[in-house]
């Protein structure tokens, strides 16, 4: 799984950036995804990504490996949104 986030102030590039995410993953916060995708289709994400912020002068796109053995430490506080994780048994809400 690949934890995405942004922080980009031009509007339509961070729409963009949201669009694409929603093609790959799940948003579970405004600017952050869950995506449960392989090597393959990471690399696929990563390069459309690159594409569009190839020539952004400030903000960032963040990309995080959450491997199998780490899923199940993660961690829940608040309320989890419906449909948001795949595997809801691997997520201890607290």
């Amino acid at each position: 799984m690949y934890l995405v986030s942004y922080d980009i102030s031009s509007n339509k590039r961070r729409n963009k950036i949201a669009k694409c995410l929603e093609n790959y993953g799940k948003r579970i916060q405004y600017s952050v995804f869950e995506c449960n995708i392989d090597e393959k289709r990471f690399q696929k994400l990563y390069s459309e990504i690159a594409k569009e912020c190839g020539d952004m002068p400030d903000g960032s796109v963040r990309f995080y490996y959450i491997c199998q053995n780490c899923k199940p430490k993660m961690r829940l506080i608040g309320v989890e949104k419906p449909g948001v994780f795949n595997d809801s048994d691997d997520v201890i809400v607290i």
